[in-house]
């Protein structure tokens, strides 16, 4: 996945994006369901002032919901919205 990440001055706003790479319209649900929790697990060590902009690449639709919790973990830690 790909991370876009703003400083912004208000609480954290974000955004899940699922192209028709990913497959259908349903697979594309399914990715963008999968991706929003795995930022539920992440969003209690989030700082708050971030715009960001998630995109799923196709490979998320096949990743382990724990493979994905990962690699959004170290890509907001590289993104300073949380603490490494």
């Amino acid at each position: 996945m790909v991370l876009y990440v703003l400083p912004s001055e208000q609480h954290i706003r974000i955004g899940f994006v699922c192209g028709r790479a990913i497959g259908g319209a349903v697979e594309r649900n399914r990715c963008r369901r999968r991706l929003k929790e795995a930022w539920r697990s992440a969003r209690a060590r989030a700082r708050g002032g971030f715009d960001i902009v998630m995109i799923a690449r196709p490979e998320a639709s096949a990743a382990t919901m724990p493979a994905l919790v990962e690699d959004l973990a170290a890509l907001l830690g590289r993104g300073g919205v949380i603490a490494s």
